[in-house]
Parts: structure tokens; sequence; C-alpha cells
């Protein structure tokens, strides 16, 4: 059986080098179908996995608690978020003061999106991001520190004139390998003493950390105000599988804190980390149905090439199958013939698509800077998609060939 199964093969690739510019264009056209469809999902997993890097940059077990939910805006497809009473320093302190669950808790507001900071005669563009924190920032919102030190309690207590940069805004202002500890350099009004330097995390979708200038809190209440200040809280749970119960213990508190009756609704939004990856994420679905359906109906055109192909092949090699039947063979060896011919042709066309799917998904990958993508699935599904169109394409030529009458065969010209 295995003895006939690679005579089967060997003829169909001895077929394929006899008719071999028909075969290629055959191959090419099934190529194309599995590269649409391979190339488009491996590039949906590549969006998927940078929207998860870049939106769960501070942590799975982390969440904000703010005065507005989410608002997510694609094509027209939009939901207004709701707006609540702002969030006060003295709510946003207490809470931190309060909440016992073994967790890090972090106040914080913006100061400004568009401060211009100066070191000498160098400048950076005015979209510099002053953010008024405390010492557990680092922390929950994921960054961490190249160089220098965090905040000490006497610095945010003071309101003192210290920075911790984002590593865009260092490399900007200190040339030539310059240790930008210790300088002092200008943010809007104030003069500021840089004391640490962020490690770089890249701006990601929304975020843009690498240009942003962390100070104590209560300077910028003091240097940036403005009226109805209103302040987030960050918190990271200890453990990532305590982020539910967390939630749950802060909502409860700050329901206390912001004197929410039982009966009503909460009055301000608890956000995870993740919230806005997994709404994008979702939207994803609809671009992969659409990718789904170009594949497969460009694998469609493909196997009505490919059986066209085969039909031209029978009538081709009518003699041929003559003579094989008139020295033994069969009608299943016939048959088999030329479905393993389908079949090889086929699998030919998938594994070229498959590695330019591959190759242009993973170009998306490189260009928006997300990991190398090998989407094990996509092609084991490359691969039957493939076997199902030779299948589907190769039955009716081989069942015409295996019908066929060995005397006429024969007498064929």
């Amino acid at each position: 059986m295995n003895k006939l199964l690679f005579e089967n093969i060997r003829q169909s690739l001895e077929s394929i080098r006899g008719h071999f510019l028909r075969t290629v264009l055959t191959v090419m056209i099934i190529a194309f179908g599995i590269m649409a469809l391979v190339g488009i999902l491996t590039a949906i997993d590549s969006i998927k996995y940078y929207l998860n890097q870049n939106f769960a940059m501070m942590g799975a077990n982390t969440f904000t608690i703010r005065n507005r939910t989410l608002r997510i805006h694609i094509g027209n497809d939009s939901s207004r978020p709701k707006y609540y009473e702002r969030i006060s320093f003295d709510q946003a302190m207490t809470f931190k003061e309060n909440f016992n669950f073994p967790a890090y808790t972090s106040v914080y507001i913006w100061g400004t999106g568009i401060a211009t900071a100066k070191y000498k005669s160098e400048k950076t563009d005015p979209n510099v991001g002053v953010v008024g924190t405390d010492e557990n920032y680092m922390v929950t919102s994921g960054f961490e520190l190249a160089k220098g030190r965090n905040f000490s309690d006497t610095e945010i207590q003071y309101g003192n004139h210290v920075v911790i940069l984002g590593s865009q805004i260092a490399n900007k202002l200190f040339k030539a390998n310059e240790d930008p500890i210790g300088k002092v350099i200008s943010i809007g009004p104030g003069k500021y003493r840089v004391i640490g330097v962020m490690k770089e995390k890249g701006s990601g979708i929304g975020f843009a950390g690498d240009r942003r200038c962390v100070v104590p809190i209560t300077n910028v209440r003091q240097y940036f105000p403005r009226p109805n200040m209103n302040y987030s809280v960050n918190v990271m749970a200890i453990k990532a599988e305590d982020l539910d119960a967390a939630i749950g213990e802060a909502t409860g508190l700050f329901r206390i804190i912001r004197n929410v009756p039982v009966t009503e609704e909460d009055t301000f939004s608890m956000v995870k980390s993740d919230s806005i990856a997994e709404m994008l994420i979702d939207f994803l679905k609809y671009i992969r149905i659409g990718a789904t359906l170009i594949g497969l109906i460009t694998l469609l055109g493909a196997a009505i090439g490919l059986m066209n192909i085969m039909l031209v092949s029978v009538t081709e090699r009518t003699r041929e199958i003559g003579i094989r039947k008139a020295i033994g063979a069969n009608r299943i060896s016939i048959r088999n013939q030329f479905l393993i011919e389908s079949v090889v042709i086929a699998q030919l066309g998938g594994i070229v698509g498959i590695v330019l799917g591959i190759g242009i998904g993973n170009l998306l990958s490189l260009i928006i800077g997300s990991a190398f993508i090998v989407p094990w699935a996509w092609i084991i599904l490359g691969v039957v998609l493939c076997f199902i169109v030779a299948l589907l394409s190769g039955i009716l030529p081989a069942a015409k060939a295996a019908k066929l009458d060995p005397i006429e065969s024969l007498r064929y010209e």
C-alpha cells in the first residue's frame, strides 16, 4: 500500500514537472488565498499582542478609580462616557489612608499636557505631560527607574521641586551621555532638580510615558492649580488573583467616602488596566470574520482553477490512463493517482501561502513594534483548507479518469 502511495506521489510530481507553468499558476492562486487568510489573521494576532502589551502596561492586577467611565470610538460606533462628581484631594487621600487591602495605592493628578522642558540651550516641544503623584506611582503605573531614586516622604509632604523624567525627555535635554541626575531643569514656569530617569517604555496607544515628568502631588497642587482639580487613584493588588477582591473592597470603601446611599449606583468608575485592550480586541473579531470570508472566497476561486487544471490533465493523459488500465491498474488506483496529484498541488500552494502569510503578518508586527508571531492554529487551518480544496477540486476529475474505457482511451488522439 505504501509503495503504491509513493508511486502515485512520484507520478504526481512528474506530471507537475511536465506541466510546470500551468501548475505554478494554480499553486500561486491557492497560495494567494492562503496568504490572505493566514496573513490577515497573523496581523490580527500581532495587533492583539500589541494592544495587550500597551494597554495592560500597568499590569494585570491594577485598576484605577476615577470620575468617568471609558469611551471607545470606533467608526460610527461610539459609547458616551458617564461623568460623575469630581474626586477631590481629600477623598483620594482618605481612600489611600484607609484602604487596608494588601495592595499598593497611589493618588495622582495631571498638571498639564502641554508643558515645555528646558535645560541650557536644549528644550522639548510643548507636549510634555506633568503628573503630580506620590511615592507609589512608579509601582502602580508599571514604570521603572533606569537611574536615580524615587520621591521621599518629605518631598511628597512639602512639594519639593524635584522631578523624575521620562526617557524621551532625558534624551532630548541631555546630550553626549551627560548624567541628568542632580541637574536643574525648567518645566513650565518652575525649576526642578532631576532625581530620577524612568526606563524607556514606548508611547503605546494613548500613552506617552516617555514624555512624562513626574513631580510630587503637592507641587502640582501649588504650581499647576486650576479650579475643581480632579484626582485619580491607582491600586495594584500584590497578588493578581486578588484583583476582584481588591476591586470589591475598594468599591465599598469609596462608596462610604463619597457618601453614596445603598440604593444608588456608584458615583465613580473602576477601570481595569486591560479594559481598553479587551474592548478593542472584541472589535477585532469583526475584522477576523471579514478576513476569513476574503480568504475563503479566494480559495473558492483557487478550487475552481485547480479543478479545471485536473480536468485538462485527465483529457491530455487519456492514452496514459488507457495504458495503465491495460496493464492491470484498476479504477481505485487511477482515481487515487489524480486525487493525490490534486492534493500535492494544493499543499504546495498551501506551503507557499503560509510562508508568505506569516511574513506579511509579521511585517505589520515589525512596523508597530509587536512580537514575532507564529500562528500555529492558522497554519493548521491553512493545511486543512488546502486538503479540503484538493478533495473538492480533484474528486470530479479523478472520478472521470477512473471511469474511462481502456480501449477507447488507447485509441484517443
